[in-house]
């Protein structure tokens, strides 16, 4: 019986019973990994009446590897996820300051998962700094191979880093490294295609989920050849492959110079009108006043990887934290998905059945809607959010609920699936 998850002009064709291959990830990894598994079963299970199963594939990456096959990413793993190609991960500890290359981005990049989504949402029952957290209702369409991520630096004070800068000033011209024989270098590349699959992407999700706006997200102002590439090519596909389905703030400034504020705001005003996806963009600092002063204002972001690495931080925060930030890194075009926990790996608490499973549950979660098995992922979502309103949660998240409950890492997991 054929077990593969296939993809044929952009559509996925999932068998009743696939095989889902799985990192459980370093430090909590195990724990929340187990637990994710226990309710997506459960909720399979239940909305599919057996009909439908996921195979659970293990497969090893990070410390756990290391120790088995003496290597942090062995081809068995990668060839897991092309060939099976939806896959979910916990969290890998990645050395700060030296060490290897971090696994994650080498999973993204060998696997050509130019996307990074990031959807967040406040949950009822959850505390957050906010006074209106409703009103943060957002998915991050980051971009995931590109800009500072894609590791081309050297090191100051190598042979490398003084040649690199030796070609800046003799070849390039370059007068402005203020402290060149302690400086370390890096590359920022942003190229027309990336920034048009990306952007494109977010505009077809903005397009199936009915979103009023996607907003690009960038430093365009300062790195006006990078960032303020990712703009202008961001604007340039949406004008010109959904020019029946949008508006954007471009063409509001071509009318208002050419006819008046008046006219724009007119044209501005019936684009809404006819559902038109609105195309705005606005520079990042900007943007992280903006969420926090105007958040309703904002649908579907866009933007680079950097940005999009603090941008997503900052959001999951304003609406409880990043234990319960779901993430997905994907390829529209191949259909390769590898949803992950969005935290790091936590080795303070590991193996103490405290920690909180959300990411990585809510994570199954957009894998289940992206397999098409949205009734399973309902499920998940609404026991999640019920236990919430009984003040029932991990630690980190109880101690700052009116009257919460702390519940063990088990304890938790029980609850969800009796709820199911």
């Amino acid at each position: 019986m054929n077990n593969v998850i296939s993809i044929k002009d952009g559509v996925l064709t999932v068998p009743d019973e696939p095989v889902i291959p799985y990192i459980a990830g370093d430090g909590v990894g195990e724990e929340i990994s187990a637990s994710m598994i226990r309710v997506v079963d459960a909720a399979v299970a239940k909305a599919y009446q057996g009909k439908k199963r996921i195979n659970w594939k293990e497969v090893l990456a990070g410390e756990k590897a290391e120790k088995a096959e003496g290597t942090p990413l062995p081809e068995a793993t990668m060839k897991a996820f092309k060939e099976y190609r939806v896959g979910i991960k916990g969290p890998l500890m990645t050395p700060v300051g030296g060490g290897r290359r971090s696994l994650n981005v080498a999973l993204r990049q060998e696997l050509d998962l130019y996307v990074c989504q990031r959807p967040v949402r406040w949950y009822q029952g959850v505390a957050s700094p906010l006074k209106e957290p409703q009103k943060v209702n957002m998915t991050i369409f980051r971009e995931n191979t590109e800009d500072i991520y894609a590791g081309i630096e050297w090191e100051q004070g190598t042979p490398e880093a003084k040649k690199f800068y030796n070609f800046l000033t003799k070849e390039m011209g370059v007068t402005k490294v203020r402290f060149p024989e302690t400086s370390s270098f890096g590359v920022k590349p942003v190229s027309i295609e990336g920034t048009e699959r990306l952007v494109r992407s977010a505009i077809d999700y903005a397009i199936r989920t009915q979103a009023p706006s996607v907003t690009l997200v960038h430093k365009g102002n300062i790195m006006k050849y990078t960032e303020g590439g990712f703009k202008r090519w961001g604007y340039q596909v949406a004008e010109k492959e959904y020019a029946d389905r949008v508006f954007t703030m471009q063409q509001y400034a071509m009318i208002a110079k050419e006819s008046g504020s008046d006219a724009a705001n007119k044209a501005l005003e019936q684009a809404v009108e006819q559902q038109r996806i609105i195309i705005k963009d606005v520079i990042a600092d900007a943007f992280l006043q903006n969420t926090l002063l105007m958040p309703e204002d904002y649908s579907v972001i866009a933007t680079l990887n950097l940005n999009g690495d603090y941008i997503s931080d900052q959001l999951a925060a304003m609406v409880g934290g990043i234990g319960i930030a779901p993430g997905a890194n994907i390829n529209y075009q191949t259909g390769h998905a590898i949803f992950e926990a969005t935290h790091g790996t936590a080795p303070n608490i590991a193996g103490k059945n405290v920690v909180n499973p959300c990411s990585i549950l809510l994570s199954a979660v957009m894998m289940l809607e992206y397999m098409g098995w949205n009734e399973a992922g309902v499920l998940i979502t609404s026991a999640i959010e019920s236990s919430f309103l009984e003040g029932k949660a991990t630690v980190d998240l109880a101690r700052f609920m009116d009257k919460g409950i702390a519940l063990s890492t088990t304890s938790f997991t029980d609850n969800l699936i009796n709820k199911l």
